[in-house]
């Protein structure tokens, strides 16, 4: 193995079985009823092969990977507790009210929302920052409540099952995206943002659309916030900075969904022009937001500049932005993940341990920190650092591989054999799991194959 960990490249080959082929095309009576779902919103019939539990179970899988992430749930107790009133505001109107829905803020400062299939809904701190009023609040997260209702997710997924089978179930399949992220997250065998939420279609998002619309102004809001929140939206999508990359690449934006909103607020919902849109309560539940808006911004152009591989601009950005918000989580990981990308081993142990200080229950500083100790040669305590992550957020692969290659480090050879076997289970390909298998040939618990 190289001196530097490289970006695994791992990506699954399995071909089709007779067996799987056989159990796709042949279904149980209670398999078929579940194909021949009813859609909550539209009354028609809908193929659908996941039951709402399967929808709620992967929201319980999965978003806890996405809100790590995304720099985890802010620590800012009343702004979390503010859009979660908005969003729970909104629930009685939907078509799935059954559903355990909650609004959370993520400290990501790119520019997006999103919404998993059995309810959780997420915005960042840069999206937040970008909406006027509560109205457009309300527009945004009704756009994600309608894709939950019109269950646009579990949708695509079942159209997708001859490729879960094919890739040996969703856990390999989301395996195989952590190394399918490009930049230093894909090195560090982090999941990268936006790799876990759903891609929608243009008509998925006028739909979303038309339900956001409908909740938000039964719910006393003016439709004036769903024309703001597309008329801010439709304005991103022209002038493309880098930080709405994740936004647009899973919610296309188009002329004609502000269009619509435009007519639809003319037309279906002139009677609501008049209701409120709460602008000033909007600024008071977010100014300690808006107190540190500038290092967000600061983070925002620093991202950008990583991801044209220019580290001195963004250790520059990050920099300022912490120089006026010192304790910010996200500012700290993404200078811990700067160094890294420099080489800088020590000064990224550093940033990542402020980074622990800021946000203790947040596993992605505690995976940082591993990953410089490692290079560092600090075997024992890149072992610790990596454990206390998978204790905290269990699912990452890449941990495991890391925890035996620490463990290689410090001569215990049985100990890393244990890890890079289980590495293997799950991952057959790229850097990590060809210096796995090579050590378990070459210590002799694998006998290599011809």
């Amino acid at each position: 193995m190289h001196k530097e960990l490289t970006e695994q490249k791992q990506t699954s080959n399995r071909e089709i079985t007779r067996r799987d082929f056989l159990w796709l095309t042949s279904m149980s009576a209670a398999g078929f009823a579940l194909g021949c779902a009813v859609n909550p919103v539209t009354g028609e019939k809908q193929f659908m092969l996941m039951s709402e539990q399967e929808e709620i179970q992967i929201d319980k899988q999965y978003a806890p990977h996405q809100f790590s992430s995304d720099y985890g749930i802010t620590q800012d107790r009343t702004l979390n507790n503010y859009i979660n009133q908005v969003g729970k505001g909104l629930v009685p109107h939907t078509h799935r009210k059954q559903m355990p829905y909650s609004f959370q803020v993520v400290n990501a400062t790119y520019v997006n929302a999103y919404a998993f299939p059995g309810g959780t809904i997420a915005a960042t701190r840069g999206i937040l920052l970008k909406l006027n009023n509560e109205a457009e609040l309300a527009a945004l997260m009704g756009h994600e409540l309608g894709h939950v209702n019109a269950r646009h997710t579990a949708s695509q997924m079942s159209k997708s099952q001859l490729t879960s089978a094919v890739l040996g179930g969703i856990q390999l399949a989301v395996s195989a995206k952590y190394a399918k992220y490009s930049d230093i997250a894909g090195q560090l065998g982090m999941v990268g943002a936006g790799l876990l939420l759903a891609s929608y279609s243009r008509d998925n998002e006028r739909q979303a659309d038309d339900l956001g619309n409908l909740y938000m102004v039964q719910t006393g809001y003016s439709t004036q916030g769903h024309v703001g929140l597309m008329q801010m939206l439709n304005s991103l999508s022209k002038s493309k900075p880098g930080y709405t990359d994740v936004l647009f690449s899973t919610h296309p934006m188009s002329n004609e969904r502000y269009s619509q909103a435009v007519e639809n607020a003319r037309t279906k919902y002139q009677a609501s022009q008049n209701f409120p849109v709460n602008r000033e309560r909007y600024m008071d539940n977010i100014a300690s937001l808006r107190k540190i808006q500038e290092p967000v911004e600061n983070i925002q152009k620093g991202e950008s500049a990583m991801a044209q591989n220019k580290l001195a601009d963004a250790q520059s950005f990050f920099q300022n932005a912490l120089k006026k918000a010192p304790g910010d989580y996200v500012g700290l990981i993404m200078m811990s993940k700067c160094q890294i990308a420099q080489k800088k081993y020590s000064q990224a142990e550093t940033y990542a341990a402020k980074a622990k200080q800021a946000y203790p229950q947040e596993p992605q500083a505690y995976h940082m920190s591993g990953f410089a100790k490692l290079q560092n040669k600090k075997y024992s305590a890149a072992f610790n650092e990596f454990d206390a992550c998978d204790k905290a957020l269990p699912g990452n692969p890449s941990l495991t591989f890391f925890k035996g290659y620490s463990m290689e480090g410090m001569k215990r050879q049985k100990d890393a054999a244990e890890y890079y076997n289980k590495y293997l289970q799950s991952v057959r390909e790229g850097d990590y799991a060809k210096h796995a298998y090579e050590s378990l040939v070459k210590w002799g618990y694998v006998k290599q194959q011809s």
